[in-house]
């Protein structure tokens, strides 16, 4: 090889060998090695012909972290709505007790991580869309690429049963390792481009009328915010390629969350500019988004409806309820909390938000998944009352959300990770792309209005498939 990239000499201690000799069980051996810089788009798209359908990746939103992982050693599914969230951490948890991490063991989002997210309403309507997402689905990858401030290292992850050679176990996966580096040395992003037959759209007259009705709820006092999506459907000559699409959302999409997740032959794809949460040892970091605008044609434009934007009444009182809620979610799980009193514009390509920042420091004990669980889901992709709005949009919008404006993120080891939230998103199945985009929708909302913002939510999608805007309105 022409890399430094092997993963050999991982030093696995006699003690992990002994213990597992000793015992009728399986552990789970997590080998750590820091190898020459390799991009993560490249590595997902080196598993083209091996992992299809058992690959996802992650982008944190300043861009200097990236996570793609290969392959599953375990897998966590869980179906039906009581206590998931719950489920997943304990299942974790079960699975960490009987591990061994060894090599580099100091880096952040290495190691044995967990990937995955939950759907939007366990309860919720089903058509057959999301069949092959469950609501709870991760992965603990078999390999694991991190690339963390420029810094690359290499995770494998494999359960040794006893009686097995640890020597042997270890030499397969170093050869299976070296061959997907080896690959991405010749990945070649210039594939086909996808011919897009057909686009599809919901019926704006009736989505603009199902606005109404809420507006008229809304006026009742039946419900104070409910948020409220529409989908794009684009039917194309050949499934696109995933790596592709990665590669054009990392490029056009700074600033944003960037994510995959495979099953099968369906990957959910987006670039979110929403964090829900993140747990760094006791540190707690989270995000209030909502109220939006589109961006203007030239600095004068952008910086005239950044105002606007900041003094909308709709735009103001949508996101306060989103701030009220997150800060009353987590004082119960911090110790200390501060979220600023006004929020500031957060910009991207082609669409700016309000958005507060949020800090606190973390009670003992809490895990990244009790925070999830707390929080999901926010005024921001649900409503007000959280019960009140999810039931409505349960039993009036006609489609199944599955993974949309949900949990998605990572976990590792020591209880810290990552979680945002699954907008302006994708799901890939086959040749058939599903896109989603929505909105908070208040008494004072313009249905008009809404619709046109849905609009502009589905750009950051449809411009990493590379289809021309001509049908999202």
């Amino acid at each position: 090889m022409t890399m430094d990239t092997r993963i050999d000499e991982y030093g696995v201690p006699d003690r992990l060998i002994h213990k597992n000799e000793t015992a009728n069980r399986k552990i789970l051996v997590s080998l750590v090695k820091k190898i020459n810089w390799i991009d993560p788009v490249a590595f997902y798209q080196a598993g083209n012909e091996d992992f299809v359908g058992k690959r996802f990746y992650w982008q944190g939103q300043s861009g200097d972290f990236k996570m793609a992982g290969l392959g599953i050693t375990e897998k966590i599914k869980i179906e039906g709505a009581a206590d998931r969230i719950q489920k997943v951490r304990d299942s974790w948890s079960k699975i960490l007790k009987n591990m061994v991490r060894t090599g580099v063991t100091d880096q952040e989002g290495s190691g044995p991580i967990l990937f995955g997210g939950f759907s939007f309403d366990p309860n919720g309507r089903t058509t057959g869309l999301w069949k092959n997402f469950d609501s709870g689905l991760f992965y603990l990858p078999t390999f694991l690429l991190t690339v963390s401030r420029g810094q690359a290292y290499l995770t494998v992850n494999a359960f040794h049963f006893s009686g097995e050679s640890l020597e042997t176990s270890v030499s397969k996966m170093e050869e299976k390792a070296d061959e997907i580096l080896t690959k991405c040395q010749l990945v070649d992003y210039s594939t086909p481009k996808t011919e897009w037959l057909n686009i599809k759209k919901q019926d704006s007259e009736k989505w603009i009328e199902l606005v109404n009705w809420a507006v008229k709820d809304l006026k009742a006092g039946v419900i104070d915010k409910v948020v409220l999506a529409r989908t794009l459907e684009l039917i194309s000559d050949h499934r696109p390629d995933i790596g592709g699409v990665l590669h054009r959302l990392q490029a056009h999409q700074k600033g944003n969350f960037i994510f995959s997740l495979e099953v099968e032959n369906d990957c959910f794809i987006g670039a979110t500019p929403e964090r829900l949460v993140r747990k760094q040892n006791n540190r707690l970091f989270s995000a209030c988004l909502a109220g939006s605008i589109g961006r203007g044609r030239d600095p004068q434009e952008d910086d005239k409806l950044g105002r606007e934007l900041m003094h909308d009444r709709k735009n103001r009182l949508e996101h306060n309820y989103v701030v009220s809620t997150v800060k009353n979610e987590l004082k119960m799980v911090c110790e200390h909390l501060n979220i600023p009193d006004q929020p500031i514009l957060m910009k991207n390509k082609h669409i700016q938000h309000l958005y507060t920042p949020v800090e606190g420091t973390c009670a003992a004990g809490v895990s990244i998944f009790d925070i999830v669980a707390g929080l999901h889901p926010t005024p921001a992709l649900g409503g007000l009352p959280r019960n009140v709005a999810i039931k409505w949009i349960r039993e009036n919008e006609p489609f199944e959300r599955g993974l949309y404006a949900s949990p998605i993120g990572w976990s590792d080891s020591n209880g810290n990770g990552e979680f945002a939230v699954g907008i302006r998103s994708a799901l890939v199945s086959g040749k058939t792309t599903t896109l989603f985009a929505g909105c908070g929708v208040v008494r004072e909302s313009i249905p008009e209005k809404e619709y046109e913002e849905t609009a502009i939510k589905f750009r950051p999608m449809l411009d990493g498939l590379e289809v021309a805007d001509n049908g999202s309105r």
